[in-house]
Formats: C-alpha cells, sequence, structure tokens
C-alpha cells in the first residue's frame, strides 16, 4: 500500500498540470495554522514528482543539502531560495497569487 507522500507524488509525475493547482492551494492556507509546514510539504511533493531533490536543486543553484533542510518540516527557507525552487519545478512565483482562468 502507497503512503500518502507517494501517491501524491505519482499523480504529480502522472499530471505535471497538476502542481501549480497544488500549490496554488497550499499557498492560499499559508496564513491558516499549520500552513508554513504545508506549504513546505507540498513543495516537496512538487520537487520529488519533478525529478527529486539533487535535479531540482541543480535548477536551483543551491546545494542538494540545504534544498532538504529548507523543505524539511522545520524549514525556513528565503524568499530567493523559495522563488528558485518554485521556479526550477516550472511554476513561477506570481501564479502561485493569481487564480486559474475559468474554463
Amino acid at each position: 500500500m502507497k503512503s500518502h507522500d507517494e501517491a501524491v507524488i505519482e499523480m504529480l509525475r502522472t499530471d505535471p498540470g497538476m502542481a501549480l493547482d497544488y500549490l496554488r492551494t497550499a499557498f492560499d492556507e499559508l496564513d491558516e495554522e499549520g500552513g508554513e509546514s504545508a506549504f513546505l510539504m507540498a513543495l516537496r511533493h512538487v520537487v520529488e514528482a519533478q525529478g527529486g531533490m539533487a535535479l531540482v536543486a541543480e535548477r536551483a543553484k543551491v546545494s542538494r543539502e540545504s534544498l532538504y533542510r529548507a523543505l524539511s518540516p522545520k524549514g525556513n527557507p528565503t524568499l530567493r531560495t523559495m522563488t528558485a525552487v518554485i521556479k526550477a519545478t516550472g511554476v513561477n512565483f506570481h501564479d502561485l497569487t493569481h487564480q486559474a482562468p475559468a474554463s
């Protein structure tokens, strides 16, 4: 049986377009209790689905160790790191603050 994390990562791998909606939802809940750690977990899921920590760290131009630390449950990444990592996953930070157009 797959864990919740593994199931989410697999869904994100199967449908990469889902990453933006997933991160946007987590971003919208940042102000709620536990929102910061939930956003970091969502970003970890997207990173894993996009090829893993090493690949995304290389794209973001941060060390793999720094990325693991930044995205840990108690991580406290800088805005620069967050922006670089989000961009390295194919999402623009700006897109997290805007709702998707109605289809």
